[in-house]
């Protein structure tokens, strides 16, 4: 199994020690380097030369869906203090760090995705869909983790009356980083994600508890599992897939399912703190 560094805990650490995260904002990409690398400025997108697949026989689809649990005592999740900012004090009510959400044993913010199958499933784009929203309320990114196919959009938003930074940190080569501001409940801002990638880092400059995850899935078929550790995949051509099932601590493992026309295969799946 692959693990994650443990970047998220020192952070978490830090804030909690009362250090105090600095970072600037950097400088924004050209046009050119925008359209090369796919991210956009809100009022277009650079769409991805992929193939599009003619229509799939509903007849023919099924699914999978399932659990992620955690064995074993799951991390006590910390307390974070939030006072470096007044306005975040306020409205934040009590923010709890987030790398261990559990629930009855079961795993929630975990990426399932689609890492290989059939070609009817690998090759096929589907329709367009609308942009993810990543919204900043009560000092804290939410959701805490999100998923886009190749291609599409994040809508970045500000809810809140202080003003927020959007870093992210991309871990494949060739993948562009952002690094824009937005005021108080300003503008939301558009970004496109072309590039396959699992986990990507976000966090706020300016509050260095902030973070999330965005992923960018190479077809239309992932999920991330909600607060009871549930997932579902649905409108997949049948055939044996392989899942990636990605957590931001525990790192990614994998698991094969077969799935049947007009079925819903199951996949249940165990992360250990332990391993």
């Amino acid at each position: 199994m692959r693990r994650r560094s443990g970047f998220c805990s020192a952070v978490v650490a830090a804030v909690m020690a009362g250090a105090v995260l600095s970072g600037g904002v950097g400088c924004k990409p050209s046009n050119a380097v925008k359209e090369a690398q796919g991210i956009d400025s809100g009022t277009g997108q650079v769409q991805p030369a992929a193939a599009r697949l003619g229509p799939i026989d509903p007849a023919t689809l099924g699914g999978v869906s399932g659990t992620v649990r955690l064995d074993g005592k799951a991390p006590q999740r910390v307390k974070i203090d939030m006072s470096m900012d007044p306005v975040c004090s306020m409205l934040g009510g009590e923010n709890l760090s987030e790398q261990y959400v559990v629930k009855d044993g079961k795993l929630a913010n975990v990426y399932v995705y689609v890492k290989s199958g059939p070609p009817s499933a690998m090759g096929y784009a589907g329709p367009t869909p609308a942009p993810v929203v990543l919204d900043q309320v009560g000092c804290r990114y939410v959701p805490h983790v999100v998923a886009v196919m190749r291609g599409g959009t994040v809508e970045f938003r500000n809810s809140d009356s202080t003003m927020h930074n959007i870093h992210t940190m991309p871990t494949v080569v060739g993948s562009q980083s952002i690094d824009i501001s937005q005021g108080p409940k300003g503008e939301p801002q558009r970004k496109q994600f072309n590039q396959v990638e699992e986990m990507i880092p976000v966090r706020c400059n300016n509050h260095p508890w902030m973070n999330a995850f965005i992923n960018v899935s190479a077809t239309p078929f992932f999920a991330v599992t909600d607060e009871d550790g549930r997932f579902t995949i649905a409108g997949l051509p049948a055939g044996t897939y392989t899942l990636g099932v990605d957590h931001e601590k525990l790192g990614e493992q994998t698991v094969t399912v077969t799935v049947a026309a007009q079925k819903t295969a199951k996949a249940d799946i165990g992360f250990s703190v332990t391993q």
